[in-house]
């Protein structure tokens, strides 16, 4: 996990003063290191039956996107404001350094569906609590997994739910 630590790169008062953030580019860059990355996030969800993988936009799919062929899951993305072509829901949410809006499509998941939600980093868990409650629904996630940045301890950490309250860290 060390290794993969070193690889990402620390750029302070980015994108404002005040801010230190984690370059995840210089990991990507090097094949081995991207692929242990996703592995070590895999790893609490081997085995499960999971119907999805929804991850956020941008960096989020970077990691998702080869999390549900992985797992044999549908990928479900979750886009800037305006990106999305059907009918969506939407939320707004406070990040370190402002807020931003999510949307997803109406149509994107159903009740029922085993649903992993995946993002890049956890800072202030915002973008994440933006995916799971919008305007029209809060849902109740199963777990949620992170690549926790440097600052974190380097390292993957899931979290399981019930009834959409935090239940236990991986």
């Amino acid at each position: 996990m060390d290794n993969l630590k070193k690889l990402i790169r620390e750029i302070p008062d980015f994108p404002k003063p005040g801010i230190l953030f984690y370059d995840i580019t210089t990991l990507l860059k090097d094949a081995g290191a991207f692929k242990e990355s996703i592995d070590l996030m895999l790893e609490p969800f081997r085995g499960m039956q999971i119907d999805a993988v929804v991850g956020m936009e941008s960096r989020g799919f970077i990691f998702s996107a080869p999390m549900a062929i992985e797992l044999g899951a549908g990928f479900v993305p979750v886009r800037k404001l305006g990106k999305l072509p059907a009918e969506t829901a939407s939320v707004e949410y406070a990040l370190e350094y402002g807020t931003n809006t999510l949307e997803i499509h109406k149509d994107a998941l159903h009740p029922g569906q085993k649903v992993l939600i995946v993002d890049d980093l956890l800072a202030t868990g915002g973008t994440v609590l933006g995916t799971i409650c919008n305007d029209t629904a809060c849902a109740s996630p199963q777990s949620i997994t992170f690549d926790v940045g440097p600052g974190y301890g380097g390292r993957s950490v899931a979290l399981s739910f019930a009834n959409g309250r935090p239940l236990a860290i991986y």
